[in-house]
Formats: structure tokens, sequence, C-alpha cells
């Protein structure tokens, strides 16, 4: 048994290209750029590596997304790895290489790097109210004498009689 899946986040290298096939599928194509860290070995320093995957969408999809997979919008994609060769016609010589092809897209944030409406939206429609009464301060464990930590209490909740004991039965 083998699992294909991949999800990856990062920004649009350049605007989306849209065509459609002699069939008459539609395709839209990206880049994706997303970096990982890596230790030089000559400095030891960390250093970002930048990465590029191309990701196709295939359908009606394609169509009503052309618009807005432009540069510098940040993604998230997932879907399943797919391998392409075909014959350079310049050099004659066969080429290929790994894409995604794309089942899940959630914008992350449009291309001027501000959240996307649907999360600006979400968030004004969320609201949390503090409750009137703050907890204490949180005071780090104190260590007992054998290395260990001992729990110490930062919050205590209000005592309060729930049943007068003359009204339990046992």
């Amino acid at each position: 048994m083998s699992v294909n899946l991949v999800s990856i986040s990062g920004n649009i290298v350049r605007d989306s290209e849209f065509r459609v096939t002699q069939g008459g599928t539609s395709v839209l194509n990206f880049t994706v750029a997303f970096n990982d860290r890596h230790r030089n070995p000559q400095t030891g320093e960390w250093e970002d590596r930048a990465n590029y995957v191309d990701a196709t969408i295939f359908g009606n999809r394609a169509e009503k997304l052309q618009a807005y997979l432009l540069k510098g919008t940040k993604v998230s994609i997932g879907g399943k790895l797919r391998w392409s060769s075909w014959d350079d016609k310049e050099t004659g010589k066969k080429r290929s290489k790994v894409g995604i092809v794309v089942d899940e897209l959630e914008f992350l944030s449009r291309r001027d790097g501000q959240p996307s409406e649907y999360q600006q939206s979400s968030s004004q429609q969320q609201t949390y109210t503090a409750p009137q009464q703050q907890a204490p301060a949180y005071t780090a464990p104190q260590q007992d004498t054998y290395g260990g930590y001992q729990p110490q209490v930062w919050y205590q909740q209000p005592q309060t009689e729930v049943y007068d004991t003359e009204d339990i039965p046992f």
C-alpha cells in the first residue's frame, strides 16, 4: 500500500497561467515557493534555501481561481504528487519533473501581504470577552530537594458550600 498526499504553504512566484487542452479541459499552472533551513558546513550558520514546486488545478476550479492566484499571494495547497516527462524540443533530451495536482487550496494572504478577506471577516465575527475577574499571575513551580518539581497552586477557586450537610441522607 502507498499513500500519495502532499501539503505545502508558500508564496506564488508568478501569476498563474491558464490554458484549455484540445479536449476542452481547463488547466491552471502556478509555482509555489517555500523555504527550508540548513546549516552551512563552512560557517556553521543557519541559511534559508528556497524550494519551488509547480502546481496544477484542473476543471472549473481552474477557470474560477485564475484571477486570484497572482504573484506574491500566500497559499496553502494539498494534493498528490505527479511525475511527468517530455522531450525538450530545443535540446532533444528527455526531461521530467514532479509537481502537485491540487485537490485543496486555501488563501493565507492577499498579494499585498494582508490577510485574505475570508480571514478578516472570520476574525471580525469571532469576538471574545474576557472575564471580569482576573486570575492571579502565574508563578513558576518551586524545586524540591530531590530535583523534581512540586506543584504550586497559582489559582484557587473560591470556597462555596453547595449543600447543607444536614440535607445529605448518608
